[in-house]
């Protein structure tokens, strides 16, 4: 995206974050294309008739956003980290939905790697991955934020560091050892 490009949409997210819903006219195309590559970039592991598509999820996190009253926009990172995490309970939900359908299957455990490719099939795992970045959230929240932002976000190193006002050195050493401590988690 080019530079410009963000700085239009955190100029929007401020007027909108005013109550200027005329921006957040203007802003709706622009971040509906972030916003799909997003989900598209979660889903896109999954078989083709899987039952939530992009375009679902996308719409599902728009109205969550939406639906805040006056949010306060930092800038365009905060807006697709809260995104990002919006779109994981999306995600979340439906796989738990999935697994009380199929009357409580226990979730297995599994790597980090697979779990974030989970398929429809692998609703268990997403469960899984989610209990995991809870529990680490008790323990550092500052972890299980990076990890959000960088994995379901989709956000660059220097966009974490930019939502989490911390250096992109410290990204980097926080994600290395959120994956560890994830890793073990999962395969314990």
């Amino acid at each position: 995206m080019q530079a410009m490009q963000k700085e239009e949409i955190t100029v929007l997210l401020r007027h909108w974050s005013e109550g200027d819903q005329e921006a957040l006219e203007h802003l709706l195309p622009i971040v509906m294309r972030e916003l799909r590559q997003l989900a598209g970039g979660y889903l896109k592991n999954e078989r083709n008739n899987h039952t939530l598509q992009p375009t679902a999820l996308i719409n599902e996190a728009y109205l969550r956003l939406v639906a805040q009253d006056c949010p306060e926009w930092q800038n365009r990172s905060h807006f697709f980290g809260v995104a990002a995490q919006l779109m994981r309970q999306i995600l979340v939900d439906h796989a738990r939905a999935h697994v009380a359908a199929k009357r409580g299957n226990a979730a297995p455990k599994l790597s980090l790697d697979e779990a974030l490719e989970a398929s429809h099939e692998q609703a268990g795992e997403l469960l899984a991955l989610d209990d995991a970045l809870l529990s680490l959230e008790r323990l550092d929240q500052r972890k299980a934020r990076v990890v959000e932002l960088r994995y379901f976000g989709g956000l660059t190193v220097e966009e974490i560091a930019q939502v989490l006002s911390i250096s992109t050195a410290t990204v980097t050493r926080e994600m290395r050892l959120a994956h560890a401590w994830l890793l073990r988690e999962m395969t314990n």
